[in-house]
């Protein structure tokens, strides 16, 4: 019996409609700069301690640490806060001015250049379940906040039967990345609010995928497994035909 089989429908419901939850609420805060309002509505919900999804002890100072931040915003928001917060939103998401692009094909290209293969790879994974991005050019397809909402869906729409899509999507592509734009966003950042939400997407990312790998009851393939399926494949150019007379029909 697999580990999705072995639990009780009721318990995985409500395991993917926590994460559901969380994605959505983070891919709006890497798509959106934040406003006063938003950062009411982050106090109101004592965020991060709100998500659905229990993350491990490991993970701990990083929630304490954006928590901790949050309820230290004045009320009302101030502008000197709202600037500060404005500026980072710009110099990740915006004018890539930390060169921590959200987007997977700037890590993943050979050369470091947006809107490559690996976007294509992911517009792919979005087709095959009937989905598109509005404005790609804007906000390409391998954006973080287009693959948060992917994998959103796929728990949403389709449950159980999600998890293997949602477990292979994160292998081959926002966990091949998400790591290294979270370092540099937070050790390049200006407010500690960034440098925590970069942080705590990436390790939700790894425990929700930790997980997946339980309630499939297959361990997570390592990170050279991945690299090895996602090389390109060569294709062997075919051997052309020698003439020989009298072997074939002739004028």
């Amino acid at each position: 019996m697999s580990g999705v089989a072995a639990r009780a429908p009721d318990a995985l419901a409500t395991f993917c409609q926590a994460v559901v939850d969380d994605l959505r609420q983070l891919a709006v805060l890497h798509a959106r700069e934040l406003d006063a309002d938003t950062l009411r509505a982050l106090r109101a919900a004592d965020f991060p301690a709100g998500l659905g999804l229990r993350l491990d002890e490991a993970v701990q100072p990083v929630l304490a640490a954006v928590r901790d931040e949050v309820r230290g915003w004045p009320e009302p928001a101030d502008a000197g806060l709202l600037d500060a917060l404005a500026a980072d939103y710009a110099a990740i998401y915006l004018n890539h001015s930390y060169l921590a692009s959200p987007q997977e094909s700037v890590w993943i290209d050979d050369e470091g250049l947006a809107m490559q293969r690996s976007m294509f790879q992911v517009r792919a994974w979005y087709r095959r379940f009937g989905l598109a991005v509005e404005d790609w050019r804007r906000c390409p397809d391998d954006h973080l906040a287009h693959q948060l909402q992917f994998i959103a869906w796929l728990l949403a729409e389709r449950g159980a039967d999600g998890l293997t899509d949602a477990a292979r999507f994160m292998d081959e592509h926002l966990l091949r990345w998400l790591g290294r734009f979270a370092e540099r966003v937070a050790t390049r950042c200006q407010t500690p609010f960034y440098a925590g939400l970069a942080l705590l997407t990436e390790r939700y990312a790894e425990r929700l995928r930790d997980l997946l790998a339980q309630l499939l009851d297959a361990p997570r393939p390592s990170a050279e497994e991945i690299e090895q399926r996602m090389k390109p494949k060569r294709e062997v150019a075919p051997v052309p035909v020698r003439f020989v007379p009298g072997a074939a029909p002739s004028w």
